[in-house]
């Protein structure tokens, strides 16, 4: 039986604190969602120009460097958990042309500012740590303007369920169909769209660098035994093998609004 857990912050800032350089490039799935969201941003507004901007979970900067290679922001707020995030967006900052740029370290959802008359919210891979997503919404909903979008890419269902099978653990991840009701409660849906992606490894052993060198292991303070380890290893292969090793999967959503 699939064990769903409270989100713990603290964790979760610790481990994304602790991979802010590999992630980069150990984070595949995670860059092919930032380009997608950005091209999906420019489909809906053809101009790509942006007064006000805030992203929510900035991380290393991948998608803010896809967005403003694409558009022309003015004003930019970065926000993420973990506060040495800022260290990294600050390099990708220098290389556009920004009127102004603003960090917000810290939890989006007990922030009390933010930037309001925003054009534009975006988010890439990060909603699935929120603990109260219609709150989430019904806040960005007040701080855009009524012309303003928000544009999102988040996990669904699938996402890591070889992990999930095996280790009886994991986040609460919402479905297209769930993820479009919470947002259409504050938004009119433009356009949303789903993938999966299967990324293969030599070995299980190979998949936890991965995910540790990721940091979306932010879920348990558990340590490895070695009988779990052995667990693990032993029924990922079992279950998991393909051609070239074993297999991990990815479920990315993607919603504009």
């Amino acid at each position: 039986m699939l064990q769903k857990i409270k989100i713990d912050k603290e964790l979760v800032r610790e481990r994304f604190c602790r991979t802010l350089r590999s992630y980069g490039g150990n984070a595949v799935v995670q860059k092919t969602m930032a380009v997608e969201l950005a091209e999906m941003i420019c489909r809906e507004e053809p101009s790509c120009r942006f007064n006000r901007v805030l992203e929510v979970g900035s991380g290393s900067g991948a998608f803010m460097a896809e967005l403003l290679s694409r558009c022309t922001v003015k004003s930019y707020y970065a926000n993420d958990l973990v506060e040495e995030s800022n260290l990294c967006v600050l390099k990708v900052r220098d290389r556009f042309p920004l009127d102004e740029f603003h960090f917000l370290a810290g939890d989006i959802e007990c922030r009390d500012e933010l930037p309001s008359a925003l054009d534009l919210v975006a988010s890439n891979a990060t909603l699935q740590w929120l603990d109260d997503l219609d709150d989430f919404f019904r806040t960005m909903s007040d701080h855009l303007n009524p012309e303003g979008i928000l544009a999102f890419s988040t996990f669904s269902t699938s996402n890591m369920q070889e992990i999930t099978s095996i280790e009886d653990v994991g986040l609460l991840y919402h479905s297209l169909g769930e993820l479009e009701i919470l947002a259409g409660r504050h938004f009119d849906l433009i356009v949303s769209k789903e993938d999966e992606q299967r990324l293969e490894f030599s070995s299980p052993e190979a998949v936890l660098h991965h995910i540790r060198q990721t940091g979306v292991n932010g879920l348990q303070r558990r340590s490895w035994t070695k009988s779990r380890y052995q667990h693990f290893v032993t029924e990922y292969s079992r279950l998991f093998s393909c051609e070239n090793g074993v297999y991990l999967t990815y479920h990315p959503v993607y919603c504009c609004l």
